[in-house]
């Protein structure tokens, strides 16, 4: 992995040519292209001959310390993976949409760390084309977006319909009412998520559908933070059903009401991998896991 410097650094260490290659277990011939290859990639020539003796030229110096900082470096990565093998401990990356992260990620998580404690596991988040592009470029072991996609070179695994709920403050009017409308949607103060992400716009586009304008008091990108401020603001929220345990409502004094409306926003929360055969371990047994947490999962 770390050849070119380090072949340098010996031919400096040495001040020989036929000594270095002797230590290198290479030809004196095949060390001396190895060397003008490297003047010509720097432009700089990095060795003056005096005798038989190569002396550095202030190039040659510049580059001998890089020489020994990747001769560091080398030795940490050396290090850092004998104690990684040591351990024992697996490694798993996690690319998550913002809101499956908040709504979903963290119920896997507690599962598969709980099944295997010796797995150490690193979640990033971003938008739902900005995750894909990840599980493609293999940045992430594997991804979590509430979408199902067909693309060629990732491998997508269903896991669960979703759909959006509303959500009012235990006291509100609306809870006192045992059929709920469409009408009685209209005109309520509304605490929404922010724009940018799928299910804003899933939100926006139901609103356009059924000619609803609402009446936005706070747009934010925090799940909790919306339902820590809906009773304080007297207002009213649509939020992923998935999110919407009964222990988040009662903690927040909240309830979830059915609208036949919203029941036609369907969305599939998916796991995507890169296809083909080289797929960690550990991903498998991840996307394993959580087919098995939701296969029983409702589907309304």
């Amino acid at each position: 992995m770390f050849t070119k410097l380090s072949y340098f650094a010996e031919i400096v260490e040495q001040q020989s040519l036929n000594r270095a290659a002797r230590r290198l277990n290479v030809s004196q011939p095949a060390l001396s292209r190895h060397l003008r290859a490297l003047e010509d990639e720097v432009g700089l020539k990095l060795f003056d001959r005096i005798g038989k003796r190569l002396h550095m030229t202030p190039a040659g110096d510049m580059l001998y310390r890089f020489a020994l900082e990747e001769r560091r470096l080398e030795r940490r990565y050396r290090q850092a993976f004998s104690e990684w093998g040591a351990s024992g401990r697996s490694t798993l990356t996690v690319g998550a949409s913002l809101t499956t992260l908040q709504a979903t990620l963290p119920d896997l998580i507690a599962a598969f760390t709980a099944a295997e404690p010796d797995t150490d596991i690193t979640a990033v988040t971003g938008k739902t084309h900005e995750i894909v592009a990840m599980v493609k470029e293999r940045k992430v072991d594997v991804g979590l977006i509430a979408a199902r996609i067909e693309e060629p070179t990732i491998v997508c695994v269903p896991l669960f319909d979703d759909h959006l709920s509303l959500v009012v403050p235990r006291h509100h009017p609306l809870a006192r009412k045992t059929t709920l409308r469409l009408d009685d949607v209209r005109g309520l103060p509304m605490i929404l998520f922010s724009k940018g992400t799928w299910f804003r716009s899933l939100t926006d586009e139901w609103f356009e559908r059924y000619g609803i304008d609402p009446l936005v008091k706070m747009e934010i990108d925090s799940f909790e933070a919306i339902l820590r401020l809906l009773d304080s603001c007297r207002a009213v929220t649509l939020l992923p059903k998935s999110y919407l345990r009964p222990i988040v409502l009662e903690d927040n004094g909240l309830i979830r009401l059915d609208l036949e409306e919203l029941k036609q926003t369907v969305r599939t929360t998916s796991l995507i991998r890169p296809e083909g055969r080289n797929v960690k371990e550990t991903a498998e047994r991840f996307i394993t896991l959580a087919r098995q947490q939701f296969a029983d999962h409702s589907r309304t």
